[in-house]
């Protein structure tokens, strides 16, 4: 799943595609090195971003979605709000990607029951301005299925199909650094919930913490953690991840086909 950020703000690349144009051709180059889906989101979800109103948010997405979904890529929208959800489903997108797990609208739920498309739900306490101050868990990964196996059984209750959804555990939303290390270590747990697991790794900040200036310790900046994100998708994949959402394309796809081929040669 390569990203498309249509945002001024985000934490990686905020303004590199707030053109339409621009995210459009961002999209398709996605496409030609690899990727079967392109996220498209108009909220960045940063810890301390602010929610642009919904108007806005969908004048950015859906003609970024409408020209994807005509060239023929399939197109994921990255939304909270289930207006803009419905709006893209009808401009040709194919999957939500819903970082609040339906707790942030509560007409998310049945309109995905309705529409009958594939649906993530991530783990989630609270919109990016407050979210880091709920960072605290006894065991996190314990903390994290319970919560998550509540918004599975809320989306089932909705009516939501259950081979519709895909599950992702939220990595960097109200997590410390070592949460987030301690849910890939036990990504397994979090595959018995029985849903497509997503994984989003990319240049987040847990990975600048880990490779900090050992001098000045400044995090390394996100555009220089591609090679560190492609080390956790390889363990992800490894894992029997169903996707991976990352920025830079070309090197995960490198990178999760030696695994799946390293992996083929051990089983036969």
């Amino acid at each position: 799943m390569g990203v498309v950020n249509v945002t001024p703000d985000s934490f990686s690349d905020g303004g590199l595609s707030f053109a339409p144009e621009a995210a459009v051709a961002h999209g398709l180059a996605l496409v030609e090195q690899g990727a079967d889906i392109v996220d498209v989101g108009g909220e960045s979800t940063r810890p301390g971003a602010v929610r642009p109103p919904v108007e806005e948010e969908l004048r950015r997405v859906l003609p970024v979605v409408r020209e994807l979904a005509a060239a023929g890529a399939v197109v994921s929208v990255d939304t909270m709000r289930a207006e803009v959800a419905a709006r893209a489903l009808d401009a040709g997108a194919r999957l939500i990607n819903d970082v609040s797990g339906g707790l942030a609208d509560p007409a998310m739920l049945p309109l995905m029951a309705r529409a009958g498309a594939p649906y993530v739900v991530m783990h989630w306490r609270g919109h990016a301005a407050g979210m880091q101050a709920k960072a605290r868990y006894g065991d996190v990964v314990t903390d994290v299925l319970d919560e998550l196996r509540t918004r599975i059984d809320a989306a089932l209750a909705a009516g939501v199909a259950p081979g519709s959804l895909i599950v992702d555990p939220g990595l960097g939303f109200a997590k410390e650094s070592g949460h987030n290390w301690e849910l890939l270590g036990r990504l397994g747990e979090v595959r018995a919930l029985g849903c497509p697991l997503l994984v989003g790794a990319s240049r987040k900040s847990f990975l600048g913490a880990l490779l900090a200036d050992p001098v000045t310790g400044r995090p390394r900046p996100a555009a220089q953690r591609d090679a560190a994100t492609t080390a956790v998708s390889v363990l992800a994949a490894a894992q029997g991840v169903w996707c991976l959402r990352v920025h830079d394309v070309a090197s995960t796809l490198d990178a999760v086909r030696v695994t799946a081929r390293w992996g083929a040669e051990a089983v036969g």
